[in-house]
């Protein structure tokens, strides 16, 4: 077996002036457990190099030649003589379209270190569709640079499968807290673009205020000269990164205030790793480095000022930052390098597949929108959830797609497609002669239609569900009361995701029953309770499941929730998707999204009414996030707040997600204690289980834990 890692066209592969690219190979590759099949193949003039199994390939200079292109030229030559079973590119994506050209039936791996959208070989929308199209996986050192990767591309373009988040990593030194000296920190390009200019400007102020206090400066710029002296600076230029490390050790504030989007940020992720307090900008990747800090609400010398005198002058929020940046910081070597061996297992290993038995009893015809025609975009919903309930419970299920029917076989005859639809409908029941017909959202489906099966078959049963918001002051509520009610004549059930005791409507001739938004244990698989997730709050908004994307000049009022309370709540790092030119994300890279934080907001259409909640609640709580719901949904009939964390406004919310974004510990606490309940109480199996009963009325002495 074989790896080959292709570092950038002089990339210094040395301890002597090493780059991000060259720290981040050399601390990962050397515990992975891929070492010995690893090779790393580079370019550099110093001759001392990191004691790993690597390859410089040499260059000699010609005038009108790429040098480039002469690089990968000459590891294509070795490749030919010693097929890789795994190439992995590092922030070169136009090497990938070299490499294709001239090699057959290799797998490529594509790490970016920066900004995609800056790269040549990704820039446009069509390198982006190669690059998804020719890579086994590409990598992104943030979350923020896969959203820049994926700005502007259609979801139908885009497999997540092939796009995965591993950070930079950096050593957990042992360190005292106590021994810390009264040292301000700033290390990097002695630039504008790195904030050093601000840098410059506000710590003069600070060290005529603090005369007790030090600044040290690490690092050079040859182009962009700015000068600041004062008697307690000391400037170290560029030295190694080991004595760097050893600085950190000390420093008890390190300031990060870069101006441009920095894709991730090695300094403040070595800063947080050593236990300084530190001050970051929120601008690009650099949020995702720290776990405990403060962001610059703005990038500016007062600014920074403020913020380094109250770290100064309060020892006390000085010593927690210190501490928990220490205590929480989880990017180590170890963790990111298994984290790249378990990428590289998938293509390299075996992978069992397990199989579910299933034993026959009712024959249930499922009709509901099974989403073929969307490519699997829409599979983990509610009806495949109950599917899977039914399924556990030992009987046969046949799905009937309605909107995939009524979409392929629509003609000039039939311009809706629903009298096929329907036909077609009559002759599944004929040939599988169901016991149970259970709807979904079924509303192409006639009442005439289901009459005749009545007709025909006596001893049928049907019941529908029902997901959409019912609340009078919320969006399409006479619409969606009409759909419910079009069929109550020949149905025995209606189970509704909102309260029957709220709603005035509902015919007394049918058993109306609420019912939990079903979590499904081979859907709900993650536990963010365990992990050590990079962002705090998670929301994903869309302007319609069928469509897909976001509609131009479309609003509704979670847009302005949102966005006044990221307005209100500093220091907390969202991951929000269906605003600000951000797509909305479905099936596994929704599932990829929501592995990485901490809390997710169930914030439904409309105003809150007893019990209602759209099907992301199982996807934020039975997968160990936080669980942000509003109390006017009276959730706590069900839920304590030591399962579920209710708010009562904005301002309430903005509170309570600072202070769990700050205690880790509770934070587990809840999101392991939700999903416990949540996963135990209404899972498919039970909720399966409740709609035969009621629809068959089968009576139990036991009720539903949703009953009361």
């Amino acid at each position: 077996m074989k790896i080959s890692i292709l570092l950038p066209y002089k990339e210094n592969f040395s301890p002597i002036y090493p780059g991000a690219v060259s720290l981040f190979i050399n601390e990962t590759t050397k515990i992975s457990r891929y070492k010995s099949n690893i090779i790393i193949y580079g370019n550099t003039n110093y001759k001392k190099r990191f004691k790993l199994n690597y390859v410089n390939i040499n260059l000699q200079k010609k005038l009108l030649q790429s040098q480039s292109k002469k690089y990968v030229d000459e590891f294509i030559k070795i490749e030919k003589k010693n097929k890789s079973d795994l190439i992995e590119i590092h922030n070169r994506p136009y090497y990938l379209r070299f490499l294709t050209n001239s090699l057959n039936k290799r797998v490529y791996s594509l790490y970016f270190h920066n900004d995609p959208l800056t790269m040549t070989g990704s820039r446009s929308i069509d390198d982006r569709k190669f690059l998804l199209k020719n890579c086994y996986k590409i990598i992104f050192n943030s979350n923020w640079s896969k959203k820049r990767f994926l700005e502007g591309m259609h979801n139908k373009f885009v497999n997540s499968e092939k796009l995965i988040v591993i950070h930079q990593s950096a050593k957990r030194n042992k360190i005292n807290i106590t021994s810390k000296k009264k040292w301000i920190t700033f290390v990097g390009k002695l630039n504008r673009s790195k904030g050093y200019d601000i840098f410059a400007k506000t710590i003069v102020r600070v060290l005529d205020r603090f005369p007790d206090w030090k600044a040290l400066i690490v690092g050079d710029e040859q182009r962009d000269k700015i000068n600041v002296n004062h008697k307690n600076i000391i400037k170290y230029g560029f030295i190694e990164h080991q004595k760097v490390l050893e600085i950190y050790k000390k420093t008890s504030i390190a300031a990060v205030c870069s101006r441009w989007d920095e894709p991730f940020g090695r300094t403040s992720l070595e800063a947080a790793s050593n236990g300084c307090a530190v001050i970051i900008s929120n601008r690009g990747g650099l949020p995702e480095t720290i776990t405990n800090g403060i962001i610059l609400e703005d990038i500016d010398a007062d600014e920074l000022y403020r913020k380094l005198v109250k770290l100064i002058k309060d020892v006390k929020l000085r010593k927690s930052l210190q501490k928990l940046s220490y205590k929480n910081f989880y990017l180590t070597h170890k963790y990111i390098s298994a984290k790249i061996d378990n990428y590289r297992d998938l293509k390299l290993k075996k992978i069992n597949l397990f199989n579910t038995k299933k034993n026959k009893s009712l024959r249930i015809l499922h009709v509901t929108n099974f989403n073929e025609r969307h490519d699997g975009r829409l599979f983990f919903n509610t009806g495949r959830r109950l599917n899977n309930g039914f399924v556990r419970l030992g009987h046969s299920i046949l799905e009937f797609s309605d909107r995939d029917i009524q979409k392929y076989y629509k003609n000039y005859k039939d311009l809706s497609g629903s009298k096929m639809l329907n036909e077609k409908l009559k002759k599944t029941c004929y040939n599988y002669k169901p016991d149970l017909i259970v709807l979904g959202h079924a509303d192409l489906i006639s009442p005439q239609t289901l009459g005749e099966l009545k007709d025909d078959y006596p001893n049928l049963k049907i019941s529908q569900w029902f997901l959409d918001p019912l609340n009078k002051h919320g969006p399409d509520y006479e619409r969606n009361k009409s759909r419910i009610l079009d069929k109550n004549d020949f149905i025995e059930a209606n189970f509704l995701t909102t309260s029957p005791e709220v709603l005035n409507f509902l015919p007394n001739n049918v058993s109306n029953n609420y019912m939990p938004n079903p979590s499904d244990k081979s859907f709900e698989t993650l536990n963010n309770f365990n992990k050590n997730c990079n962002m705090d709050v998670f929301f994903a908004l869309s302007h319609g499941v069928h469509r897909g994307v976001l509609k131009s000049g479309k609003y509704d009022d979670r847009s302005f929730f949102i966005k006044k309370l990221y307005d209100i709540t500093n220091n907390v790092k969202f991951d929000i998707y269906g605003l600000n030119k951000i797509q909305p994300i479905w099936a596994d890279h929704y599932f990829k999204s929501i592995s990485n934080s901490k809390m997710g907001l169930n914030l439904s259409r409309g105003k809150p009414i007893k019990y209602y909640s759209s099907d992301r609640l199982t996807q934020i709580i039975g997968n160990g996030l936080v669980t942000l719901i509003d109390e006017k949904t009276e959730y706590n009939n069900f839920f304590t707040n030591k399962e579920m964390v209710f708010y009562k406004d904005i301002h309430d919310l903005s509170e309570k997600i600072i202070k769990l974004s700050r205690d880790d510990k509770t934070r587990r606490k809840i999101g392991y204690n939700g999903k416990k309940k949540y996963m135990k109480y209404f899972n498919s199996t039970l909720v399966s289980q409740f709609i035969i009963n009621k629809t068959l009325q089968i009576n139990e002495k036991k009720k539903f834990y949703w009953e009361g």
